[in-house]
């Protein structure tokens, strides 16, 4: 059964993994009403203006408000994506929620891109300055993408509240999430500002 369903519509910016079947985002997705998901790349992956393209894409076919719900590098999108259009769409925008971003400086695990990689593909630097809507920060106290004090650093400088999740990893289907419910809850704090 479906819980409260938020007004805005809820744009979904998953990470450079993009649609993963069995990821809290996509399960969130199944479970409402007005939902989008920013389609995935069909090459050049990790070509950062071309992601912040397909978010301003996604929102300019949305009608009324929107509400991002961006996990790991979606969040480093989502910042790329405010810096260049979030003046001109910030009214559109009623919130965003943007859970276990990346520390863009820190030694990612070797699956992951290297520094060198993300600076050639144009996510450096990385635009901090306070985002023109709503936004919490979730923080993971063990992600191996970034520390707490990171996490807290970017939640400061973008002007975001912070949501402390405890010991949950990076969030994700290897950290054991599946389903994250909490994120509903999230959704409809930002939905009811």
């Amino acid at each position: 059964m479906k819980e409260c369903q938020p007004e805005a519509t809820v744009l979904i910016v998953p990470g450079l993994r993009e649609h993963v079947a069995d990821h809290w985002q996509t399960l969130l997705a199944e479970r409402l009403d007005k939902v989008v998901t920013v389609p995935p790349l069909a090459s050049d992956k990790l070509n950062c203006q071309a992601r912040v393209e397909a978010i301003e894409s996604a929102i300019a076919a949305i009608e009324g408000p929107v509400i991002l719900v961006a996990h790991s590098a979606g969040v480093l999108m989502v910042a790329h994506w405010a810096a260049q259009y979030g003046a001109v769409s910030q009214h559109r925008i009623k919130g965003a929620l943007l859970v276990t971003p990346p520390d863009l400086d820190a030694d990612w695990p070797s699956h992951y891109p290297s520094k060198e990689v993300m600076a050639a593909g144009g996510w450096h630097p990385l635009p901090r300055m306070t985002l023109p809507f709503p936004s919490l920060v979730v923080l993971s106290h063990n992600d191996p993408l970034a520390s707490p004090a990171a996490v807290r650093a970017l939640a400061g400088e973008w002007g975001s509240e912070l949501v402390d999740a405890g010991a949950v990893g990076h969030l994700n289907p290897a950290s054991g999430f599946g389903p994250w419910p909490e994120a509903e809850a999230l959704l409809g704090r930002l939905d009811a500002r």
